[in-house]
């Protein structure tokens, strides 16, 4: 049996318990919080020292200040990771943690449950299959509905997040566009600022980026879209794969499609513009699900994490860096 902890215990550690009490081999022994709620069912310590004293591995689900410094806390007490994004604050702080993985036996396993979603699933098996040819560009929108109040929420205070909506919401946009390019992107360009939201971090960023094998990318990450909107479109030589919509708990992103089409111009009286689409609709969102139960098989048989590595990690984060470094963020 896996005894597990999670520090942490809001919406997100909640959904990760639900998640354990499903799988054999493992159990919720105790959370950390430092204002739990009243209806926790499980046992609740003092702080998290207390936590890995009684634990195999521990679910780090905290603000992103403490993600760090809890993450390397376990590792260095040979305690099995899973940390939510982003993985740390600066890329300063991650490679810590890093360093504290490389002398331990621990996994380490970062939660990026983006590339767990089936369409993203299916997506990346038609690219790696060869059929759609070389990838030529992608354009991604990630934007939230904002709520009446977004401006006090801990999520945009630079201290404690490390940022505004690129580093919380479109942290995971930017994994996948490295996830399906096959390399990280090494030149940027960006504009972060905001636009409505009286908040410390940004509301909205936009960005190109640029990668050694002569991809090029564009995204929009926003917390002024006034809708949950999640857009992801990829051009290759030989067609185009779009992933459009997302399932959620919330589902206000549904649906989630994965749209798919080949070029087709030889016959400019019907074809030019107009290609014929193959459309998948994904009725599950088993995300959560298949990353708990990955981190908890390759503990249980030692083998290598499937994502969420920390390459993985240090590759998003330092893109992230260097975005806001270009627009001037850190000045």
């Amino acid at each position: 049996m896996i005894r597990i902890g999670i520090a942490g215990y809001g919406r997100i550690g909640q959904a990760r318990a639900t998640e354990i009490d499903q799988i054999d081999g493992a159990e919720v022994v105790a959370i950390y919080d430092i204002s739990p709620p009243q209806d926790c069912v499980y046992k609740i310590v003092k702080n998290f020292k207390e936590l890995l004293s009684m634990v195999d591995a521990v679910f780090v689900c905290t603000f992103n200040d403490a993600l760090a410094s809890f993450t390397q806390l376990a590792l260095e007490n040979n305690i099995h990771v899973f940390c939510e994004k982003p993985p740390a604050r600066t890329v300063e702080e991650l490679k810590k943690v890093i360093s504290a993985e490389e002398k331990s036996s621990s996994i380490l396993k970062y939660g990026f449950n983006h590339r767990y979603h089936y369409s993203v699933i299916e997506a990346k098996k038609l690219i790696d299959s060869g059929g759609m040819g070389k990838l030529l560009l992608m354009r991604g929108v990630y934007g939230k509905a904002g709520s009446i109040d977004y401006d006090k929420n801990w999520r945009n205070f630079k201290k404690l997040s490390g940022g505004g909506i690129l580093i919380d919401q479109g942290i995971h946009m930017l994994d996948l566009m490295i996830y399906f390019n096959g390399q990280n992107f090494n030149k940027v360009q960006s504009k972060i600022f905001n636009s409505f939201w009286k908040v410390e971090a940004e509301d909205n960023a936009f960005i190109i980026l640029e990668s050694d094998n002569g991809v090029v990318a564009n995204m929009h990450s926003s917390a002024t879209q006034w809708r949950h909107k999640f857009l992801l479109e990829m051009t290759f030589e030989e067609g185009y794969i779009n992933l459009d919509g997302f399932l959620s708990g919330t589902r206000s992103y549904a649906p989630e499609t994965l749209v798919t089409a080949k070029r087709e111009f030889e016959d400019i009286t019907y074809a030019m513009g107009k290609p014929k689409e193959t459309v998948i609709t994904f009725e599950n969102d088993d995300s959560f699900k298949m990353e708990v139960q990955d981190f908890l098989y390759a503990i249980k048989n030692k083998t290598p994490i499937k994502h969420g590595k920390s390459k993985d990690a240090l590759f998003v984060l330092s893109l992230i860096e260097s975005i806001y470094k270009e627009a001037g963020f850190y000045s």
